[in-house]
């Protein structure tokens, strides 16, 4: 890969970040600002669509899930502001699903934690039709299962008893799965 610098940040390099997670939240601020962004920092849904409404950002780092609803709402209301936008999704329940809503919204890129600031520095310069590297290890049997389950659940729009029935599961052991951290 090249080597990244501030520059490749283009004249605009404010920087959203919307998470609910302070410690994490303050640790990557501080690390975006070291490498050239001016941060703005939200903790809610609602605290992010004001950013968005005061100061729509030219880069922003939205987490999925938040206390008061889906980041999501997030990245649509900056795509509806600032198409030039670009954002990268971070979560910690990630599948393939909601990789997909996230980039239809006009998310550049989704990324799952752990990631660090320089992952996501990375995917935030990287340049278009520059292709991210692979990962060393492919997905587990495991994975591929529970993103295969994560995909139908978000088909039938989040509804268990009819996940369960395409799935023909029995609808507790699916509650189990759902409620289960996605296997590495």
């Amino acid at each position: 890969m090249s080597e990244l610098n501030a520059d490749d940040l283009g004249e605009d390099r404010s920087l959203l970040i919307v998470d609910d997670d302070k410690p994490f939240l303050t640790r990557l601020a501080r690390a975006m600002e070291s490498r050239g962004f001016e941060v703005a920092t939200a903790e809610s849904v609602s605290e992010g669509l004001n950013q968005v409404r005061i100061h729509p950002p030219a880069n922003a780092v939205v987490d999925m899930r938040l206390n008061d609803g889906n980041g999501l709402d997030v990245v649509e209301a900056i795509r509806a502001r600032r198409d030039d936008c670009r954002t990268i999704v971070l979560t910690g329940y990630g599948n393939i699903a909601t990789a997909v809503t996230a980039v239809k919204l006009g998310a550049m890129d989704y990324l799952s934690k752990p990631a660090d600031a320089d992952d996501i520095y990375a995917a935030l310069v990287r340049r278009e039709g520059e292709k991210a590297e692979l990962p060393e290890n492919p997905m587990s049997a495991d994975r591929v299962r529970w993103e295969h389950i994560q995909r139908v659940y978000e088909m039938c729009e989040r509804n268990v008893s009819e996940t369960a029935r395409r799935l023909n599961m029995h609808r507790r052991t699916l509650q189990r799965i759902l409620a289960k951290r996605a296997p590495r």
